[in-house]
């Protein structure tokens, strides 16, 4: 009966086992976790806005700039503003953007009227 028991259990124990492929391409979680990618986010959106002039395009700006962080839009007075978010610096270690990490880029009827955060509150 003690033969049949440790049987039985060797089969329940080898039918909980699994199979694991690991492709060579998968970047670890840790890695990505850990990596300095934010860092180099931010760096590259500084760069960008830094090389901006009042008047460009809001169409010109969002493809040299990529995918914003946040977006809002408003009517004031009649003028149509747009504002993107882009990360530019760090202040929470939570994994996520926030937008007190971001740099807002002001449009007003299209034309880049301004960055910052001194610029969003003239218009607010």
């Amino acid at each position: 009966m003690n033969k049949l028991r440790l049987a039985l259990a060797f089969i329940m124990v080898a039918s909980l086992s699994g199979c694991i492929i690991v492709d060579g391409n998968v970047k670890n979680w840790d890695e990505d976790f850990n990596s300095s990618d934010w860092e180099h986010q931010q760096k590259d959106n500084r760069e960008k806005i830094s090389n901006l002039n009042l008047g460009d395009s809001y169409d010109m700006v969002k493809a040299l700039m990529g995918s914003p962080s946040f977006t809002d839009a408003l009517d004031v007075d009649g003028e149509q503003y747009n504002i993107l978010y882009y990360r530019t610096h760090h202040k929470h270690s939570d994994g996520d953007t926030t937008r007190d990490e971001t740099t807002p880029l002001i449009f007003k009827n299209k034309k880049l009227m301004g960055w910052g955060k001194d610029v969003l509150n003239k218009i607010l």
